[in-house]
């Protein structure tokens, strides 16, 4: 269950108390817990909850928002990777449709990262900005890889 939660973006309070923002896209992953639960003989309590004063919702906020910013800082590590991959192709002259099948793939990966990181990041992180610049880095580093393939196939 901590996986599915995990995954939804839920953050770890204390031991088997996790807490989510009161945001429609949380819910398919509380819906997949409390299956998941109910498969495993367990139980799921969901309590609507706000903090007893202003510092303790600033509190979870700041909680949550950090988690997103690991996310946020490990997705940029990968457009970093990508980088770095489509680099490597260029230096060794690799330009070919099965090597830029797989950079499409990589490519669509990190978009549909991002798209499920900007869902959950209710709040704005503020590595946001950077991501945004890098993944639209990479869709034109991959848009300059796909040229360099196409002419040198042409060239054949």
């Amino acid at each position: 269950m901590w996986r599915e939660l995990r995954r939804a973006g839920a953050t770890l309070l204390g031991q088997g108390v996790w807490a989510v923002p009161d945001a429609p896209v949380f819910a398919d992953g509380i819906a997949r817990t409390e299956e998941l639960a109910e498969r495993g003989d367990g139980e799921v309590t969901v309590l609507a909850a706000s903090g007893r004063n202003e510092s303790d919702a600033a509190r979870l906020e700041a909680l949550f928002t950090a988690e997103r910013s690991e996310e946020w800082a490990e997705f940029i590590s990968d457009c970093a990777n990508f980088d770095a991959e489509i680099d490597k192709e260029i230096r060794i002259a690799k330009f070919t449709i099965a090597e830029l099948e797989e950079e499409e793939h990589s490519l669509e990966r990190l978009r549909r990262w991002h798209r499920e990181l900007t869902a959950r990041d209710v709040f704005g992180a503020p590595e946001v900005t950077e991501a945004n610049q890098q993944l639209k880095h990479c869709i034109e580093r991959l848009a300059g890889y796909t040229e360099r393939v196409f002419t040198a196939l042409h060239q054949l």
